[in-house]
This record gives C-alpha cells, structure tokens and sequence, in this order.
C-alpha cells in the first residue's frame, strides 16, 4: 500500500500538483493503472484545505514561483507538519485515524525545502534507518535508497540526501534529518512504516520542481509496487519485534563517530560585507560550481534507552491521551474493577519549557525525573496498555515523558505540574512549627536549605513554602507525580 500526502504546507504546491498529474495518468492510462497490480494507491491532494485556501504570492521568502501559493499553517495557526502526535487539529485528529485504518508500507509527504543553494533541484528525507531496526532498516538504507538515487539520476534528475548542513554551508558536511515524532515521517516510524519527505529546491525554477517531484513520486510508487511482498514482511516482522521488546530508545543522537561521504555539486560560498549592517552576509556564486565528496552523518545512536514494562497504567480521567492512543490502534483494557497494584512510578523533578510558545503549547524542552516503587489504587475503568502488540512503538514514545515528542512534553499532563492547596501565613506559622518537631527529615532538609540560602531566611513566603512543599503533614501525592505508571510484575485481571 503506498500513500502520497500533499498540501501540509500549501505554499510549498509542486507535490498538489504531481499528485493529481499522476491520479490523472492512472485514471486515463490502462496501462499505468494495470501497472499498479495489487498495490493500493492511496492519496491526499491537500492536507491543509485552511491553509491552501489562503491564498497569495508572498509569504515564501526565499522561493521562487508559483504565481500564487497557499499559506504554511491552518486556520489557528498552526504547522500541521508538527501537529501528528498532539492532534490539536481536526486534520490530525483523522488522519491519525486514516493512516492506522490503512496501514500504508510506503508514505510519500512532498515539500519544498529552505536553506543552501547548490545545484540539485530534488533532495530526499527518509525515515531514519537506524529507527526501523535490523530488517527495514539495512532494507531502506541499502537497497531502496540506493535504488530510487539511481533511477532519479537516469530521469535525469539528480537527487541528494536533504542538505542539512553540520556548519554553515554544505561544504563542511551534511547530516540526516531527526524526524521525531511530530513530522510526517516520524509518525509514520512509530507504525513501521518507511517514511520519504522530498524536499524540492526554494531557487529552482517551479517547472523545474514540479517536473522532478513527478519523476520521485513515480519512482517510489514503482519501487513499492515492485518490492511489495519484501516491504510487507519486513513490517510483519516488525511489529512482531516491537511486540517482543525488553528495552526501548526514547531518545537519538546523530552519530559524529561514523560519517559516510556523499559525492555533492554544490556552489562557491561567498562572504562580502553587507550593506545593512557590520556583518559578513553569505552568498553562493554559481558561476563557481565545484563537486567533492563531503561527510554525510547518516547514523544515529541511542541517547536514551528504557526498559519495557509489561503495561501502562492510565487513569481513565486523561481522555484525551486515551484518545489518540484508540485513534493509533493501541490496544487497550480497562480494568473491572478496583485493584491495588505495584507500580513504578516517575516524579518530575523539573519540567523547564521553551523560552517561547511553540505550536500552541510551551513545549517541555528539558525534563528531570526520578524514579520510584509505590502501591497505587486503580479504578475500575482505568486503562491498561500491554506492550505484547505490534504498536507498542507508538505507546512508549508517547507514554515515557522523556521520549522526543511524548505526550508530557507537549503538555498533555500539566495540571500535575501545579500545587492544589495552599495556606495562610499567620495559620501555617504555629503548624509548620509542629511540622519541624514531628518530622525529623523535614528538619535536616530545613537546616541544609537555610544554610544554602540564607538570603532567603527573611522571606517568610520563602521560608513557610519550603517547610509546607517538603513536608509530609500537607503531601499532596499527585503532585509532581507522573499520572502514567508502568506496571513491571503480572498484570492483573
């Protein structure tokens, strides 16, 4: 099954017009459309109706043509190319739940890139190989890369890896595209699917886009339909893996320590004075052409690895993570009835958001957590997600708060992050008293925290907060506690 995605940003518009080229050719060309054989050619002309619909000639900067194009987000504002995991659109909210009815082998999401300019009009973002694990990975890495570089290039259409540059310009090295979760082609991962985002060149002539965006869709629908029993097992084999896994990688780095070299045709970089400011301003002179070969950081490592438990504990009070989980076709019990549970629990030490707003959310950039066993009560009704099945991908990479794109960094769990209770000062003053003589851990932890902070000591907010966040008398155990647990022993019943 092979499944072309256009429009998620509508003012970059060769891919809309490709893929209704090529429903047209299947439509009026016996030929082609028997070529197909059993292969299911899925389509969306247009993600982003919204912003497609926002129509005019000026808000792509740095590209050249059409004479009018859509506009990057939807109608609130938002990159829906950044939307796949926390689904505050009503597009991606369906298309979570289209792509799992379908299960595509094959996704192909068109673009049009910014950044350095060389020579390639088409240049390729794949889903990242060492994500796919040991057989669809080697199967994109080394033959169907390779394979679709090769028929592009006798098309006559050169095509690179996505010039993500490790400096300034591509001279000094290229490295592959992270595409975690949020992107097309990382949500596409967490299902096993191979995943491609062609990114065609901003400074190409829009002919010229669109003619080699044609040529790549039809290269990939051809090599799909040709390897489709090889691509089909290697997902079974897949998701039968995922569904056996003892250990999970939350968390990639690019690999510095193993580079290949890619043979590039780029363009001289040239630094003059600006005539704006006291700067250097780049440029690329084209009348300089040069081809060498360049480092090309394609590996990534595991940065973060967690152990698997058997299952996922979810109060049934945070719908909306249950939700997109039953959108994704995760399998889910919910227990009937109360049961008291070992459980391994994760306490957020700090949850430091971006400096700004990002997508709609202040996004959880850097997270600190502990870890700790506790006996918790479940109710009947709560949700259990056993990681014996094929998307348990995507449960742990939305589950563990510390995954790239889980569903705490987006903010789904914030209200836990906030104290509920408070208290008066001149109450709480005679208590916290009390507090300091009953418990003598509060007490060593207070003196430690008056001698680190002396300055404080006339604070009396300072002070009585202290006393009343770090004591036991006022706990409130939800607090700063991860409300999904894992569940390491038997599952109950």
């Amino acid at each position: 099954m092979f499944f072309n995605n256009n429009g998620i940003h509508p003012g970059e518009p060769e891919g809309i017009d490709a893929c209704m080229a090529l429903v047209r050719d299947l439509c009026c060309q016996p030929e082609k459309l028997a070529a197909l054989g059993d292969t299911v050619f899925l389509f969306i002309p247009v993600y982003n109706v919204d912003g497609c619909l926002n129509r005019q000639n000026s808000s792509r900067v740095n590209q050249l043509g059409p004479e009018s194009f859509g506009f990057r987000a939807n109608g609130r504002h938002l990159d829906l190319n950044r939307d796949f995991i926390k689904c505050d659109s009503l597009a991606a909210q369906v298309f979570n739940q289209f792509f799992t009815a379908w299960d595509p082998d094959v996704m192909v999401d068109t673009h049009t890139s910014n950044g350095a300019d060389y020579s390639y009009t088409m240049t390729l973002i794949q889903t990242q190989a060492d994500k796919l694990g040991a057989g669809l990975g080697p199967f994109l890495r080394d033959t169907m890369l390779p394979a679709i570089y090769e028929r592009m290039a006798e098309r006559n259409w050169p095509t690179c890896p996505y010039v993500n540059c490790v400096g300034e310009t591509p001279d000094g090295g290229i490295e592959d595209f992270l595409e975690v979760p949020r992107f097309s082609t990382g949500y596409a991962a967490l299902h096993h699917t191979i995943g491609f985002m062609p990114e065609t060149h901003m400074l190409k002539p829009f002919a010229d886009r669109y003619a080699s965006m044609h040529a790549l869709l039809e290269t990939v629908l051809a090599f799909t339909v040709a390897h489709a029993a090889k691509i089909q097992s290697l997902r079974r084999q897949a998701k039968q893996a995922a569904a056996q896994k003892s250990q999970w990688p939350v968390q990639w780095k690019v690999d510095r320590s193993n580079p290949s070299t890619f043979r590039f045709k780029g363009y001289q970089a040239v630094y003059s004075p600006s005539k704006l400011g006291n700067y250097q301003r780049l440029s690329y002179d084209r009348s300089q052409p040069w081809e060498k070969d360049i480092a090309w950081y394609k590996h990534f490592a595991e940065a973060v690895v967690v152990s698997a438990p058997k299952a996922y504990l979810i109060p049934q009070a945070w719908r909306e993570v249950i939700e997109r989980l039953q959108w994704n076709k995760v399998q889910l019990q919910r227990l009937a009835a109360d049961q008291t549970l070992q459980a391994e629990v994760y306490r957020i030490k700090s949850a430091t958001p971006r400096a700004q707003a990002y997508e709609g959310h202040m996004f959880h950039e850097q997270i600190e957590l502990s870890t700790q066993t506790a006996t918790l009560h479940a109710r009947a009704g709560d949700y259990l997600v056993p990681l014996d099945q094929a998307n348990a991908r995507y449960a742990v990479e939305t589950l563990e708060p510390q995954a790239h794109d889980s569903f705490f960094r987006w903010g789904f769990f914030n209200s836990v992050l906030e104290k509920k209770e408070a208290f008066s000062h001149y109450v709480f003053e005679d208590t916290a008293l009390e507090m300091l003589r009953d418990e003598p851990e509060l007490r060593a932890r207070f003196e430690q925290w008056k001698a680190q902070n002396p300055a404080l000591l006339s604070d009396q907010r300072a002070v009585l907060g202290f006393i009343y966040a770090n004591g036991k008398r006022f706990e409130e155990p939800e607090w700063m506690r991860y409300p999904v647990v894992r569940l390491m022993g038997p599952l109950p019943a």
